[in-house]
């Protein structure tokens, strides 16, 4: 029992290691430690090896620390139950993780003592195995929730660059299986003078797990450093602010409207006065308009006066009713009158987020639910759209990922791969509050950006808005609930990496390799005689 209750503290401590990787501490290496300390817990010890359902237990109790830590803001107003419920839901995915990882080290220690290399597959293995339940929580149920991948949390990190060979699949396999083989490497350190031992040169071969990491993310780095710089854009980001704080400021929406309307007109304002650069598009973020302007003939007017004076095209975030019940979709509008008469369809381009989140946007098994918290009924009724993720402005394509979008691989990936030279974010987080929600997100631009070497423009409506680079360097940030205007002008014709062309291929091979590797464990634990190890 003692055994199971300093499993128990250390696999506690990994899940608070791998939310410290993330902001708002935002320590990469901690990853590499949490995955680490992980391996050493859920391996055999003493001779004493952790059964399946206690590696389950053991990956629950990770699962639960990480989430809770990491999320907190999702119950920021709704209650602190939904953060609780959701931790649990992602726990569980480490708990199936938990299971497997047991199998593949016992198996890959254990035959290790013949064949040193077999520990270095092992924590490939491992590495693998965490990939598919990466991919499994990403993915389902209803779209998944990537929040909280490993590759998230290496937007400083050293290894980054390797996000533009095979993405944040890649990224994310290199630091689980850097941290396995250093766990292992101490489990080897520990168990050199006890039988059954694993040969100390199969230290050696771990420790060239790490090195070929860095080595790859090295020369990716001097790949993407090397490109010439192609043409250029002046673009605006318009933070307009929101008049209160939680999830009540969507009954603010005129208010929401003026804000953004009163920023844009400052702007313009300079441009005329010329102490500012007259923009080739503006970008406002999600929600910023939510009266419809295809519906409010006001504004409609509003924003197109404002788009003939800066003589730009303006991408206006707001939603749209679909027929007459209670759907809509969550729409950027690429709003261009820029002629002197204005324009009947002002309209000329426009993206319906695709990606839409659960129990946020759309309530599934909404009767019950509403039924049992009457909370449940403030979920939107958002439809998703079926678009390809790009919208031209100014003879520009601009890749539009809104909000959660820019966690779905797919969704940064896919308008970059059709054309999109610009990654665009509008994004809301007025309802996460100052929580660190907003900077997670920024984390996340800064690997996409890495990912397919294209310039990520986030448009939030009360922060943080930022300009970021092809490098994944932040060139500047607005502060959170507070008016702002970012101009940049930002490459528009580099984009597109290794990762962007293999699409998904990284993630299949990535979680093909843990599947082997447990699936040979399985085989070879039933023919290994049960001798080796007891099992707690």
């Amino acid at each position: 029992m003692t055994g199971v209750l300093s499993r128990a503290v250390g696999a506690a401590a990994a899940g608070a290691l791998l939310a410290a990787s993330f902001p708002p501490v935002g320590l990469w290496w901690s990853a590499i430690l949490a995955l680490a300390l992980l391996v050493v817990v859920l391996s055999p010890l003493r001779g004493v090896a952790p059964r399946p359902r206690t590696g389950a237990l053991l990956g629950l109790i990770a699962g639960l620390v990480f989430f809770l830590l990491l999320v907190p803001w999702v119950g920021l107003y709704v209650g602190a139950y939904a953060a609780w419920a959701l931790a649990l839901v992602e726990a569980l995915y480490l708990a199936a993780f938990g299971a497997g990882a047991v199998v593949i080290l016992r198996e890959g220690l254990a035959a290790g003592r013949r064949h040193g290399l077999r520990v270095v597959g092992a924590a490939l293995g491992v590495a693998g195995w965490w990939s598919v339940w990466e991919w499994i929580r990403s993915s389902w149920p209803w779209g998944g929730f990537p929040w909280g991948r490993l590759a998230f949390g290496q937007a400083d990190g050293p290894l980054l660059p390797l996000a533009s060979l095979g993405g944040t699949p890649l990224l994310g396999f290199a630091v689980a299986a850097t941290g396995t083989a250093l766990g292992l490497v101490v489990l080897l350190l520990i168990r050199r003078h006890r039988p059954p031992r694993v040969p100390l040169r199969s230290a050696g071969g771990l420790l060239m797990v790490p090195l070929v990491t860095a080595g790859l993310a090295a020369a990716a780095a001097l790949d993407t450093t090397s490109r010439e710089t192609g043409e250029t854009a002046d673009i605006a980001v318009i933070q307009g602010n929101v008049p209160r704080l939680g999830l009540d400021f969507n009954a603010q929406r005129r208010a929401v409207l003026e804000n953004h309307l009163r920023v844009t007109a400052e702007l313009a304002d300079d441009v005329e006065a010329g102490t500012a650069v007259r923009p080739d598009v503006v970008l406002w973020p999600e929600n910023a308009s939510d009266i419809s302007p295809l519906a409010d003939r006001q504004a409609g007017a509003q924003i197109s006066a404002l788009s003939r004076r800066l003589d730009a095209p303006i991408l206006v975030g707001t939603v749209l009713r679909v027929g007459d019940g209670p759907e809509a979709t969550n729409s950027y509008l690429v709003w261009d009158d820029r002629s002197p008469e204005p324009a009947a369809d002002p309209v000329v381009d426009r993206h319906d987020k695709k990606y839409i989140q659960p129990f946020g946007e759309w309530l599934p098994l909404r009767a019950p639910l509403e039924a049992m918290f009457p909370i449940a009924r403030t979920a939107g009724h958002f439809v998703p759209g079926d678009g390809d993720g790009v919208v031209t402005a100014a003879g520009i394509d601009f890749g539009v990922a809104i909000c959660f979008e820019i966690a779905f691989d797919a969704a940064a990936r896919e308008p970059v791969a059709r054309g999109a030279q610009i990654l665009t974010v509008p994004t809301n987080n007025a309802t996460f509050g100052r929580s660190p929600m907003s900077y997670q997100q920024l984390a996340m631009s800064r690997v996409r950006a890495v990912e397919h070497h294209v310039p990520v423009l986030v448009a939030a409506t009360s922060g943080v808005s930022a300009v970021i680079g092809p490098d994944g360097q932040v060139l500047q940030e607005t502060g959170i609930f507070e008016p702002a205007t970012l101009s940049a002008q930002v490459e528009s014709d580099s984009a597109g990496t290794m990762a962007t062309r293999l699409g998904g291929i990284p993630q299949m091979v990535s979680c093909l390799i843990g599947l082997v590797s447990l699936g040979w464990a399985l085989i070879r634990t039933r023919q290994r005689p049960a001798t080796e190890y007891e099992e707690t």
